[in-house]
């Protein structure tokens, strides 16, 4: 065969990740899909709907399909290709043309015949071998781009997910808050006719609260467009999704400290990347092969007869055998480009394999770095929101026991308000940190997946497809 063997390219990577030690160690023996960690059986169901259902992901499903087609189409041109055929005419020619037509001679005549013929070009130069790697090849780009599409739809549901959750709680928040303020908008209207409080003190309070009662119809909206994305991305019409857990009971997966960076191996559009490269490779052999004669060979036999009562009688046996060779001898450099096309377009392919190396680590660093700094933002935030849950109630009784105005105390509450938000914002985005390390992982971080990533890159498994 001609054109170079593909051999997979040395790309300098990173030894360890930066962020790696973000958090404490995990046992690594389970082998459920990682969201499972979140113990939510709502979310559970919602990623295998997805799966099956997803519009995106189908049509992913169906162009590894073509090109499978494409690569038994391909694989089909190494082997002879057989074919039969058949005929039968009547005609009658003029009695009056310019030639004189001879008298007695019938001027109409029949002709049958049946043919089986066969053709096979001889792969000398290994040619139909190469394009047969090559579509290879792209099936299983393909394929590897139909896992990213999955994957991808899975980190979507889960954050899609996430923020419903995040939404709700909000809802939670602001239900709450208006009911206190409400509470307090009653309390201060019996002060205001008893003459203990001022006008001015009223209409603070009033202003509170409205604050607090414009913040959830908006949610309610954000609610309601959040379920309706949702329910599209796992393939139903927009509708409610039930949600079987809160934001603040919703486990949280454990990340390992030492997460191998061999995982990087199976993410898709890694994978992807490669199998194109191998594709480009294998077209230069396509390209060389073009310097090369063709030889191929042409066989027929059948039956030609006037007489359909005849035709199937030794006599009207017919039989043709052709070899033939066509080889370039000038082509005005079209050949010699052809080649700088396919070793160019190879070139392409290889700094964009290691582009997408390079991207990938950085992807990973990116998300190991969000899932610590989230996680110290939301302690953060459950310190600062216990702060002032307890400065509520100490300015309520400074107000109280005439001690400050009640400006102090809407202060602290509007704090408190934005605080309980921002928390909840904050749990959301831990979870969401850990749907795009799943992302940049290209999957599960356990070691089981780390096994699999080792048997699925080795020449055996790549050589198996499941659509």
């Amino acid at each position: 065969m001609l054109g170079p063997d593909y051999v997979r390219p040395t790309v300098e990577v990173p030894g360890e990740y930066r962020f790696a030690g973000a958090a404490p160690a995990a046992t690594l023996d389970a082998v459920d899909p990682w969201w499972h960690g979140f113990g939510d059986a709502a979310l559970d169901t919602l990623v295998t709907e997805g799966l099956a259902q997803n519009r995106d992901l189908r049509v992913a499903v169906a162009r590894v399909d073509e090109f499978a087609a494409r690569l038994s189409g391909t694989r089909g041109q190494a082997f002879p290709q057989v074919g039969y055929g058949a005929s039968a005419s009547r005609q009658r020619a003029s009695t009056r043309g310019a030639t004189p037509f001879p008298p007695g001679v019938n001027p109409i005549s029949e002709s049958y015949s049946s043919v089986l013929s066969a053709s096979w070009e001889l792969d000398l130069w290994g040619r139909i071998r190469r394009e047969t790697e090559a579509a290879r090849a792209d099936l299983l780009a393909s394929d590897q781009a139909r896992r990213g599409v999955a994957l991808t739809l899975v980190a979507s549901i889960v954050v899609g997910y996430v923020n419903l959750l995040d939404l709700d709680r909000q809802l939670q928040v602001s239900r709450d808050t208006a009911a206190g303020r409400q509470r307090s908008v009653d309390l201060f209207r019996v002060r205001l006719e008893g003459g203990a409080v001022s006008d001015f003190e009223m209409q603070q309070v009033l202003a509170e609260y409205e604050t607090a009662a414009a913040a959830i119809p908006q949610v309610v909206g954000a609610i309601a467009q959040q379920e309706d994305a949702l329910s599209v991305l796992v393939g139903r019409n927009p509708g409610p999704i039930a949600r079987a857990s809160t934001i603040e009971r919703l486990g949280l997966p454990a990340v390992p400290a030492d997460m191998p960076a061999q995982l990087l191996e199976r993410r898709p559009d890694i994978l992807e990347a490669e199998q194109q490269l191998v594709a480009a490779n294998a077209r230069i052999g396509v390209a060389r092969a073009l310097y090369f004669p063709s030889i191929s060979l042409t066989g027929t036999a059948g039956y030609a007869s006037a007489d359909l009562g005849q035709l199937f009688t030794g006599p009207a046996r017919t039989w043709s055998f052709v070899g033939q060779l066509l080889g370039p001898l000038f082509a005005g450099g079209q050949i010699d480009a052809a080649n700088r096309q396919a070793e160019a377009r190879r070139d392409q392919v290889l700094s964009a394999y290691e582009s997408t190396i390079q991207n990938a680590f950085r992807d990973v660093e990116d998300a190991l770095a969000t899932v610590r700094s989230s996680r110290e933002v939301q302690a953060s935030y459950e310190r600062r929101v216990a702060s002032l849950r307890t400065g509520v109630e100490l300015a309520r009784l400074r107000y109280d026991h005439g001690y400050s105005d009640y400006l102090e105390v809407l202060d602290t509450e509007r704090s408190l308000f934005s605080a309980e938000l921002a928390l909840s914002s904050a749990r959301g985005d831990s979870y969401r940190a850990l749907a795009d390390l799943y992302r940049a992982l290209g999957g599960d971080w356990s070691v089981d997946a780390a096994q699999r990533t080792a048997s699925a890159s080795s020449p055996a498994g790549t050589a198996q497809v499941r659509p």
